[in-house]
């Protein structure tokens, strides 16, 4: 494939953060063919619209597929969902715009997203915070998750509990392994345009770089960039592992999506019919983790028969390295020290 129609066919991949999962999940997961589809008109008692930015076929929309379809049996149609995915209700900024004012009454835009409207929702994208997905579960559906929804609900949203999965970014490199921090220094990455990102990555003494996802394969063959960070499902369908040989399991960003709604619609369910909704929406939010987790299972067996060498580094010396630098003291002066210790309680000392 030529450079203009890999970059044709990548074109908008990072457009935003959510979409750090969607092309490689797209051949992984089963159909939802009905998901958006016209329906035919009926007399629910209350008719609801979820948008999402994902394709049809991401485990998101699956199991959300899954939940409306429980919600409308066990609630007796008088519930209905309609879901519209692969932004066809708008963008991500389209769409939580919408959510707030009530124009759809469900979204699932990830952390990164909502921390435009809430800042303390992007605390779990904090540079190597979480060790692994133990830590990121026991932080999230515990007091910190908790304390992030208190946020949410104050600018007239609701968040269920459960947040969905949308993956470790690991890092891939052309020259040698990255092993510890030292490896970071002065190592050209490329990185999305977050600030919480490009901070990170400079307190580790590398040269990050802010580039369009479409460019990315053409900087690492033509050397513009040594390496690169995504989770490995992009990693995977971009081809990356033809101008990358090594792969760090570094799991240095987490990322989720918190499943919201708006805020009068949800008060205005009686209390019944909100518990059925909520355990449909948890429980395949719930469902939705094990799949990311098989899936990128695969991805790593499939990446590593193409040649990509894979190792798994310590988080400890990163840690040192941003500790050093005044990274995690500056990130918790935003964040505050309350949402800060809620962090640390789940992945330990940090700042």
């Amino acid at each position: 494939m030529n450079p203009l129609s890999r970059r044709t066919m990548l074109k908008g991949l990072a457009a935003t953060p959510a979409a750090g999962m969607v092309a490689g999940l797209a051949a992984g997961a089963g159909t939802a063919t009905l998901i958006g589809a016209p329906r035919i008109a009926r007399a629910a008692e209350f008719d609801f619209k979820y948008g999402n930015n994902l394709p049809l076929t991401h485990p998101l929309n699956v199991r959300s597929h899954e939940a409306a379809e429980r919600i409308r049996r066990e609630t007796n149609g008088r519930v209905d969902i309609q879901i519209f995915p692969n932004n066809q209700l708008g963008g991500d900024t389209d769409m939580l715009s919408q959510v707030r004012s009530g124009g759809i009454t469900f979204f699932t835009p990830s952390a990164l997203v909502i921390a435009t409207l809430v800042p303390v929702a992007a605390i779990n994208a904090v540079g190597f915070a979480f060790a692994d997905y133990g830590q990121v579960w026991s932080a999230m559906d515990g007091k910190l998750g908790e304390h992030v929804r208190g946020a949410i609900s104050k600018v007239g949203l609701h968040a269920f509990e459960k947040m969905w999965d949308n993956g470790f970014r690991q890092m891939t490199s052309g020259a040698k392994p990255i092993q510890t921090a030292a490896d970071m220094d002065g190592l050209k990455i490329r990185v999305p345009v977050s600030p919480l990102s490009i901070a990170m990555f400079k307190s580790l003494s590398a040269a990050p770089a802010s580039l369009q996802f479409s460019e990315v394969y053409s900087s690492l063959q033509t050397r513009i960039v040594d390496a690169q960070e995504n989770p490995l499902p992009i990693i995977q369908v971009a081809k990356l592992y033809e101008v990358q040989k090594y792969c760090a399991l570094s799991n240095h960003i987490w990322d989720g999506f918190w499943f919201i709604a708006n805020g009068r619609a949800w008060r205005g369910l009686p209390p019944d019919l909100q518990k059925i909704v909520s355990t449909a929406i948890n429980d395949a939010g719930v469902q939705q983790r094990e799949d990311i987790k098989a899936l990128n299972q695969s991805v790593q067996a499939d990446l590593q028969s193409k040649g990509l060498t894979f190792n798994q580094p310590s988080p400890d010396s990163f840690r040192a390295k941003l500790r050093d630098s005044g990274f995690y003291g500056e990130w918790k002066g935003r964040f505050g020290d309350e949402a800060w210790a809620l962090l640390e309680g789940a992945v330990g000392k940090l700042a």
